[in-house]
């Protein structure tokens, strides 16, 4: 589940007897429903969108903002009147972590956000780009097999969301780098797992600059110096990414890969090209949202079927019979990929003296608050995790 369930739009800095806005909680002076928030944002504002109704407005701090909580008023806003509200108001984190605003989540609708987004379709998102991905799921899928298989042997157990996110990261570099960049369960995997973590934790977490921005200068809760040190943590991750990719450009003469295409835009003559700042911000976005969100997805389905052995044993029987078909979705197609070999290739047991914590931690994505950990058993032939 992502924050983004409920959806946030920044309206006006005052409300005025001229303005004709949505019910909801009144406040109180210079800091409005701010307390109301608590530590668990989204559940508050369910509740308050129980009371309230589907469209319901809140002044926080200097900003207004407007939540909206329903499938139909979503819609409304997302697609029907998408043009009035498709740009998102600048925040710490989009600042501060992706190069001020340089990336696809985070910049303005315009010339440069329409070539990030036909690129990354082109070439990372679309249906051919992912039909020409089934060797390197396949390749990636037998590398989290065998790392499974190694760890049951060992009587270890699988941190699934370190597992994932390596997976998942291995996946989308090779589309990006033509090449693996983590093990997929290792030190350099775990280091990454953290960092993208403490990215996720940072996009989601409340800064009060943000709706008081007189004191933003104050960095009261030292967000800001935080995100400054995660983005020169990428910023060298990636400038290390770079110098090893121009290394090898030559062997990529008759088969570019996606920062090929990204590099060759910062030369093009036409209307719109390129920054270095673009190319490291769509990396943000690719190998952190790409994989966290999808990673935490498997990790809370994952969760309820070991807490439901019946339902886990129903799709064990299903999958023994049939695989099905894999959607035209990026994040879909790893999501169903994983999960299913997960559940197909191996039993999952937590001890009977430990309780499943089902608490979620707050953020851009809600992921669980207590990583799973579980003991896995092979269910198939050995044969089987060492073939692919």
């Amino acid at each position: 589940m992502s924050t983004a369930t409920y959806l946030f739009f920044i309206l006006s800095s005052s409300r005025s007897a001229d303005h004709r806005l949505p019910p909801g909680p009144k406040g109180w002076p210079v800091i409005g429903a701010l307390p109301l928030l608590g530590n668990m944002p989204h559940v508050a504002l369910a509740e308050l969108s129980n009371k309230y109704g589907p469209i319901m407005y809140l002044k926080l701090g200097a900003c207004g903002m407007v939540v909206v909580s329903t499938p139909d008023t979503a819609r409304e806003f997302l697609k029907t009147q998408d043009m009035n509200f498709c740009n998102r108001p600048p925040f710490a984190g989009s600042t501060y972590l992706v190069y001020n605003r340089q990336d696809m989540a985070f910049a303005d609708y315009g010339p440069k956000w329409k070539l990030l987004r036909k690129l990354s379709t082109l070439y990372m998102l679309g249906g051919k780009a992912i039909e020409g991905l089934a060797s390197a799921r396949r390749v990636e899928l037998g590398h989290m097999l065998k790392d499974m298989y190694a760890s049951s042997c060992q009587g270890e157990r699988v941190v699934v969301s370190e597992l994932c996110l390596g997976t998942i990261a291995n996946l989308i570099s090779q589309v990006i780098l033509s090449r693996r960049v983590f093990d997929t369960k290792g030190t350099g995997s775990k280091e990454f797992k953290d960092l993208v973590d403490e990215l996720m934790e940072l996009f989601g977490s409340f800064d009060i600059g943000d709706f008081l921005p007189s004191i933003a200068w104050m960095d009261i809760k030292g967000l800001i110096k935080r995100m400054k040190n995660v983005n020169k943590k990428f910023d060298a991750l990636f400038e290390k990414m770079f110098k090893e990719h121009r290394e090898t450009k030559h062997e990529r003469l008759e088969k570019p890969d996606f920062l090929d295409v990204l590099v060759d835009q910062m030369d093009n003559h036409g209307e719109e090209k390129l920054t270095d700042a673009n190319i490291k911000a769509l990396l943000v976005n690719m190998f952190t949202a790409g994989t966290d969100t999808t990673a935490s997805s498997i990790e809370w389905a994952l969760t309820e079927m070991i807490k439901n052995p019946r339902i886990f044993a129903r799709a064990q029987a299903e999958m023994d019979q049939v695989i099905g078909k894999s959607r035209a979705k990026m994040a879909m197609v790893m999501f169903e990929n994983i999960l299913g070999t997960m559940v197909h290739s191996f039993d999952w047991m937590v001890p009977e003296e430990e309780t499943i914590n089902m608490d979620e931690a707050f953020g851009l994505a809600l992921s669980k608050a207590v990583p799973l950990a579980a003991i896995v058993t092979p269910r198939l032939p050995p044969s089987v995790y060492g073939s692919f």
